[in-house]
């Protein structure tokens, strides 16, 4: 997914990555989920709203051509779809977080397997 600024530039998420928007490290979540005092204390999990998603996990293409083997092939590349979505609330391991400054903004990238719960509302 991409991310639209102000400038003539875009953040593009890629693979199974996720971008996050940190919020404060309440020990209640705003949906409701406790975290433990120890973990909390110790800053291993963090949460944030989920801003942007990559587009999962690439595939292999398919060796099988069918066509001729000097045309060139049109094959479009395939992923495994990601979990997250735009929007949720994502608890996740902070030691598997990339953090970056974008447009005067911090940002958390997370990777889809550092995301321990998502919370979406319905």
């Amino acid at each position: 997914m991409r991310m639209e600024s102000n400038s003539h530039q875009e953040l593009i998420v890629v693979g199974d990555r996720v971008l996050v928007r940190a919020e404060s490290g309440e020990d209640r979540t705003q949906g409701g989920l406790i975290l433990p005092a120890s973990v909390a204390d110790k800053a291993q999990v963090l949460q944030g709203r989920v801003v942007a998603v990559g587009p999962g996990v690439p595939m292999p293409l398919d060796d099988h051509n069918e066509e001729e083997p000097w045309q060139t092939s049109q094959k479009q590349p395939r992923y495994i779809p990601m979990q997250a979505e735009v929007g949720d609330m994502a608890l996740f391991l902070r030691k598997s977080t990339v953090e970056i400054q974008y447009e005067n903004e911090i940002y958390l990238i997370v990777p889809q397997s550092g995301i321990l719960v998502l919370l979406r509302d319905l």
